[in-house]
């Protein structure tokens, strides 16, 4: 939210960031201009950088991308029971009440194999004062994948903790096979141990993991690959809700925001190691990546963006540079966001980062990460190289229509079942006070899903999809999966002061798909970190299991990968996070499977044909 200038010390260090990254920037842009994806995925033939494909396979996919029917979506959270509105208000002034909440995840809270939703709960200072608000909602779907239906279970779940959510980040930290919740939120965080049959326990201070001040993002991984979850949690700035600035003294943002984050001390960053006893210890310091700087934290994704093995860590954050920590497999990590170019924008400019986003937008075995960001800077695509990632952002064709909106929620999917990951991201504005300013983002803002047309570049297609049908909102994080357990994947996200959207996903086309429930032993029980290889006669492609991303929240754990006009997978390979290795060769696409670790996969669930499914508009809605 660069509103103002920077603190001081940030701005000597940005500046000379600035410096040292426009030789790293023009020499990795050079290189990537002049060099080819890696051997094992190349080109089909000599071409420059942006070329339809990234494999000799890849042919046919590419050529087929035009012709496929256009997606679409339609908001059903109304029809289906997504009705709790929150305890909020839109005409925000101060940090606090402009950066808080946000989140959204997808889980199966009681294995009955359907997705159900939590949704963090917004507040305002009034009512933190007085003991906030419960920090987040959870809707159970109790309805057919023909007639869905949630019902809010909040209360009865047990997840009762007041505060001020931010963040939620699912796993199953004690292996019992349960999804747990830990939310984040400003003055204390909350770990809630799933109890079975969707209740839950606040174990927060048991596990020692109340981390407080104003937490931000949270995500889950084995960085010690020991078998048991480890949390990232970053922070953002130092405030005091009980002293806020006077709003006759202080002029702010045109006289409309009051406090900036520009202005105001940061905050350090936490990394709790996973004992295995139900207890966390605070390992930051030691790890390096207590962010002894105090930038300003926001978005957190884990995930091996060098193939390793091991997970690394992507922090985003606002008015600075982005951390990429790399996992140095003992114990430690090294900052090389710089570095690699993923730090800074194109030219070494420090933005205001809000989320990110890993995924092999070009399948040349490589995760590419994607940055969401704040009004009048693009998102970045940066594409991994190896050693460094060019902003190619420009040349995707996505620099210059995502250049305005304020931007949170973000990240890459195959919406269309074509087997090139397309990218989501929800848009939306602080405050609604900003509307009284001309020349300002809108508040509600329309949200933009790009399509991957094969050749490393993209459009947005959101208009034609049904997404900004209706009144617009102003939204924040988003979590992907598939509700209804069709093949397509649906989207969920959080809409500031109502409650959440939900997008099913009612694309009708011929292609195939697949997903993947994968189940760790020797590994976490949930098989966060696990990579998954798919190939098909037509392509290959990579994805990994992760808990906590986008803009504050969390996808389903389950594995989707379109397959386009193939009926069968000629391989699956699956590496788990504890180094175990398994390849799998022939078997049919169009069914959910769950493959145990050491075991082999399992058909579960038939996809039905999506052509037929999808032609009715309202077969989904009870």
């Amino acid at each position: 939210m660069p509103f103002v200038r920077a603190r001081p010390g940030i701005f000597f260090e940005t500046c000379f960031t600035f410096c040292a990254v426009i030789v790293i920037s023009f020499v990795a842009l050079a290189c990537a201009a002049q060099t080819v994806p890696a051997p094992h995925q190349a080109l089909a033939k000599p071409a420059p950088l942006f070329v339809a494909g990234a494999n000799s396979q890849n042919t046919s996919s590419t050529l087929s991308v035009s012709s496929q029917s256009k997606m679409r979506f339609r908001d059903i959270s109304g029809e289906v029971g997504l009705t709790t509105v929150p305890h909020t208000r839109t005409d925000r002034r101060y940090v606090l009440d402009t950066m808080a909440a946000g989140g959204v995840a997808l889980l199966d809270c009681d294995n009955d194999g359907k997705l159900d939703i939590a949704v963090v709960n917004d507040s305002t200072i009034e009512q933190y004062l007085k003991g906030g608000d419960r920090m987040i909602t959870l809707y159970h779907q109790d309805g057919t994948s023909s007639r869905l239906h949630f019902t809010d279970i909040t209360e009865n779940a047990g997840l009762n903790t007041m505060g001020w959510g931010m963040a939620v980040a699912v796993a199953d930290y004690d292996n019992d096979g349960l999804p747990d919740l830990y939310i984040t939120g400003y003055g204390h965080n909350v770990l809630y141990h799933n109890l079975g049959g969707c209740r839950f326990e606040d174990v927060t201070a048991k596990a020692g993991v109340q981390a407080g001040g104003f937490s931000t993002g949270a995500a889950w991984a084995d960085y010690d690959r020991d078998g048991k979850l480890d949390l990232f949690v970053a922070r953002y700035v130092h405030t005091d809700a009980r002293h806020l600035p006077d709003p006759n003294l202080s002029f702010g943002y045109k006289g409309v925001l009051i406090e900036l984050p520009d202005r105001l001390e940061g905050e350090t960053d936490f990394l709790f190691r996973n004992r295995g006893d139900g207890k966390f210890e605070d390992v930051s310091k030691k790890a390096g990546v207590d962010d002894s700087r105090k930038l300003h934290g926001m978005g957190v994704i884990w995930g091996d963006y060098d193939g390793d093995g091991w997970p690394d860590l992507i922090v985003t954050n606002d008015s600075a540079w982005n951390y990429l920590y790399h996992n140095m497999q003992n114990g430690t990590f090294e900052d090389l966001g710089v570095a690699t170019g993923t730090g800074l924008g194109p030219f070494g400019e420090p933005y205001g980062n809000m989320a990110a986003d890993l995924g092999d937008f070009d399948r040349d075995g490589k995760f590419d990460v994607l940055v969401s960001r704040f009004g009048s800077q693009p998102a970045s695509l940066y594409w991994n190289r190896g050693q460094e990632f060019p902003d190619i952002a420009e040349r995707a064709k996505i620099a210059k229509p995502t250049f305005t909106p304020v931007k949170w929620g973000i990240g890459f999917g195959d919406f269309d079942n074509d087997g090139w990951p397309d990218f989501f991201m929800a848009n939306g504005n602080f405050s609604s006070l900003m509307d009284t300013l001309p020349g300002e983002v809108r508040y509600a803002e329309p949200i933009q899903l790009f399509r991957n047309l094969g050749d490393r570049t993209f459009t947005d297609v959101a208009d034609g999809a049904g997404l900004n049908q209706g009144q617009l909102k102003s939204r924040r994080g988003t979590a992907f999966g598939d509700i209804n357990n069709d093949g397509n994947l649906d989207v969920v996200v959080f809409n500031v002061g109502e409650p959440p959207s939900l997008f099913i996903n009612e694309t009708a086309n011929s292609n195939h798909r697949v997903l993947f429930r994968l189940i760790g032993t020797k590994s976490n029980r949930a098989a966060v970190g696990a990579r998954m290889t798919v190939t098909t006669p037509a392509m290959s492609q990579i994805d990994e299991v992760r808990a906590g991303g986008s803009y504050n929240s969390t996808n389903d754990w389950r594995l989707h990968f379109g397959l386009g006009s193939d009926t069968r997978m000629s391989k699956v390979e699956v590496l788990w996070p504890s180094g175990a290795r398994q390849e799998f060769r022939d078997f049919p696409a169009d069914k959910i499977y769950e493959i145990t670790e050491g075991e082999a996969p399992k058909p579960i669930a038939a996809l039905p044909n999506a052509e037929a499914t999808n032609r009715g508009s309202s077969s989904a809605v009870k």
